[in-house]
């Protein structure tokens, strides 16, 4: 099956009605993983519907503090002193994005750092589908030792100038993601795209400090980076009330409840959880027999919670629903 797709992926074939119009394959390097870090260089290749490229873009960007992991990216403080803000690219950006897939290796976490972007700046990222080359390398069950980008490039033969550049990286992802593309199409292959949510609400929280680069001794790479080795740790408080059991549609919320969340939301994640734990419910960071609800606007998404909360018959709502039942969260019974 493998070796017809390959074959297939090189030569004409017929071509979906349902896959997408166009796409955007984006790259966006970043001063570390959390919720508050930021872009400091993005990268995008627009492909039209058979992945091939149209024209590509590329610009640094001022995080207005400090970079981050300089010895994996690059860049440094002086590097992105005359960089344009964010707000200032932010219309550029969303042209090349309009009315496309954004594809991107892990693209949940490219996507998450575009909206936040977008948040900050008090607009919308004009984003509605996202597609991991992740997610489709295993539906066309390539045979890689591991699901990086340079090996997915290598199984296409593409070679790679400058890891963790964005132009780059943007590059190599475009040019190994069209024989992707075909051979999905010729083997009939439904493609992994899942809905994204701009955000709609944003609190940034105070910014770390600046000009504290650390250095190539602390990590080897984004996978063991952690920005709160030198950042205040927040921790929520232990839900003070017992569990009730599960939700049961039609009636309110209990205090005690514990409550998971998957996928995109309009409401930051973050804030949508001090919600929840504020009305006092569990917010979980995982599913489990005990989990009262999940709450995720992609039930068909085929996340681990989703799939758990299928196997164990938790209930789900989507963000509007536990919106309006938070609202009215009955006491605990102590």
């Amino acid at each position: 099956m493998l070796e017809d797709l390959t074959t297939a992926a090189s030569a004409p074939v017929p071509w979906p009605a349902a896959y997408p119009q166009g796409y955007a394959v984006v790259d966006v390097e970043t001063t570390g993983l959390a919720r508050d870090d930021r872009i400091i260089s993005a990268a995008v290749y627009r492909l039209d519907a058979r992945g091939e490229v149209e024209d590509h873009w590329y610009t640094t960007v001022n995080p207005q503090r400090d970079p981050g992991p300089v010895w994996i990216h690059g860049l440094t403080s002086d590097v992105l002193a005359d960089a344009p803000l964010f707000e200032e690219v932010a219309d550029e950006f969303a042209a090349r994005l309009a009315d496309r897939v954004l594809v991107a290796h892990n693209a949940v976490f490219d996507w998450q750092m575009i909206a936040r972007e977008y948040a900050r700046a008090r607009a919308e990222a004009p984003v509605r589908q996202r597609l991991c080359t992740i997610a489709l390398a295993k539906e066309l069950a390539l045979p890689l030792p591991n699901h990086k980008l340079e090996s997915l490039a290598a199984h296409f033969g593409v070679v790679q100038q400058r890891a963790h550049h964005a132009l780059d990286d943007a590059r190599v992802l475009a040019e190994a993601f069209r024989p992707s593309l075909r051979a999905a199409a010729a083997g009939g292959v439904r493609l992994p795209l899942h809905e994204c949510r701009p955000l709609t609400e944003w609190a940034d929280r105070p910014a770390p400090q600046i000009g504290r680069q650390a250095g190539p001794g602390q990590a080897g790479g984004y996978g063991s980076y952690r920005p709160s080795s030198w950042r205040p740790a927040r921790k929520r408080p232990v839900c003070p009330h017992p569990n009730p059991g599960r939700y049961e549609d039609g009636k309110p919320l209990k205090q005690g409840m514990r409550v998971a969340f998957s996928g995109d939301t309009s409401v930051e994640r973050e804030l949508l959880e001090d919600r929840a734990a504020e009305a006092g419910l569990h917010v979980a960071t995982s599913l489990s027999r005990l989990t009262s609800l999940l709450v995720t606007n992609d039930p068909d998404s085929g996340t681990s919670k989703v799939v758990k909360a299928r196997q164990f018959g938790t209930p789900v709502v989507d963000e509007a629903a536990f919106g309006q039942l938070l609202r009215d969260v009955a006491p605990a019974d102590e």
